[in-house]
């Protein structure tokens, strides 16, 4: 090992010796860190971070070295244009996947594809990892996955109904970012506010309110042990495993925009205080749903946020739509849209705005069943680059299955706390309106 590699692990650990230092001074008090605390935790991070990115770098210089000098013993060096292939030289993921199996079973060779790009055989045979990657570095005794399919499973991920495209995502390479906010109107006591201006009299000074809305990185993982029976068919594979990740991720991830709770999830956007419910009207059947309802509901939108909501309801309110008019106009469009509506909104447009119809909403005549929202006021973050996949062939190595695992990070919430109070009249606004139980 170099002097400078030896160096350079010093300082990590040291460096994560202090972190949790930190960290366990707030957990003797039972508290939580202190804003000084947290700032000296981050800078610690990125240092921590930096240090293991040095580590990796100082690593890789090292094995080339190696390799240089055994190619300069050998012969011409010879580059493998595989490398420079976003698939590693795969054409599909069943098929790397197919790879994976086969370089498990004793006595098979391992595919050169899958030792490009740092990829490691490992203890082949344990029953269980013996050591764990932090996330600065390789995944111990598996390889690592193309970066074109992990793109392909990004892809999936955001379909017709995600929401997070609907957010105001900010991709970041850290862990966190700051965003100051400004939660005042025009018409309200605090913050910028305009003056007429009399003659000769002194000009009335204000100053903004800033708030600060800090957002952390939350970890999403989808991790599939694979049979050896799926895996000697690589073209299920291509069609099943990318899919049912996706599908699992997008569920997951909308869940959390809408309703998270906050404990290691995203705040979601229903679960804030800026919630508006509408009641249903007086003497309103139970199991019905009137115009009144959708209109009151378009009503409590802030001014500017009509253009970008969008309808959510459960299946089993799509019934009731169909039957809704205003005099001899139906106002739920299934059909009809301009062109490329079909792929913005398939379930066409409910008073002029795209419905998503999905299972996060509530059952029919529930609290909830209808979702009116304009998520730009929703503030998101998601780690650049996407999802990051790798695998594993012994950590389930004596039930015959290898480990697929995606992993996703982002961290969401609202960037208001309350309904908007208007300049006029008592009867709020919010970006978040749900129609309530009827």
């Amino acid at each position: 090992m170099s002097k400078q590699l030896r160096e350079l692990q010093a300082r990590k650990t040291a460096l994560v010796k202090e972190a949790r230092a930190l960290t366990d001074r707030a957990a003797a008090d039972n508290r939580d860190l202190s804003d000084e605390e947290v700032t000296a935790f981050d800078t610690l991070k990125a240092r921590i971070d930096a240090t293991s990115a040095a580590i990796d770098r100082e690593a890789a210089l090292i094995a080339e070295e190696a390799q240089l000098a055994v190619h300069q013993a050998l012969g011409p060096i010879v580059t493998d244009n595989r490398a420079a292939d976003p698939m590693n030289g795969f054409r599909s993921v069943g098929e790397f996947m197919q790879a994976v199996y086969q370089a498990e079973k004793p006595g098979k060779g391992i595919d050169e594809r899958l030792l490009i790009g740092g990829g490691s055989v490992g203890n082949r045979g344990a029953a269980a990892p013996g050591t764990f990657s932090n996330e600065a570095a390789g995944q111990d005794g598996g390889f690592l996955v193309p970066p074109q399919f992990s793109q392909q499973i990004f892809q999936l991920s955001l379909g017709e109904d995600s929401l997070l495209p609907l957010t105001d995502n900010v991709e970041i390479t850290g862990n966190s970012m700051a965003f100051p906010k400004d939660e005042t109107t025009p018409w309200g006591t605090n913050g910028i506010r305009a003056y007429w201006q009399g003659e000769a009299q002194s000009a009335v000074a204000t100053k903004p309110v800033l708030g600060l809305a800090t957002l952390r990185l939350k970890k999403l993982m989808a991790l599939v042990p694979t049979t050896d029976e799926l895996l000697d068919d690589a073209n299920a594979l291509t069609s099943y495993l990318p899919q049912k990740v996706a599908l699992s991720i997008r569920w997951k991830t909308n869940e959390s925009i809408l309703f998270g709770a906050g404990n290691g999830v995203p705040v979601g956007a229903l679960g804030a205080g800026a919630t508006v419910t509408v009641a249903k009207e007086s003497g309103q059947a139970t199991q019905t749903l009137l115009p009144q309802n959708l209109a009151k509901m378009i009503a409590r939108l802030p001014t500017g946020s009509f253009a970008n909501a969008v309808w959510i309801v459960n299946n089993d309110v799509l019934p009731a739509l169909f039957t809704l008019s205003l005099g001899n106009y139906p106002i739920y469009l299934p059909t009809g849209l301009p062109v490329g509506g079909i792929q913005i909104s398939p379930y066409g447009t409910l008073l002029g705005r795209p419905v998503f119809v999905s299972q996060h909403a509530n059952t029919f005549s529930s609290q909830g069943d209808v979702i009116l929202v304009d998520l730009s006021y929703y503030q998101t973050i998601t780690k650049a680059g996407g999802m990051q996949t790798a695998t594993s062939m012994h950590l389930y190595f004596d039930a015959d299955l290898t480990a697929f695992r995606t992993t996703f990070r982002m961290d969401g919430q609202s960037k208001i706390v309350a309904p908007i109070a208007p300049a006029k009249g008592a009867t709020t606004m919010s970006p978040y309106i749900q129609l309530g139980a009827r």
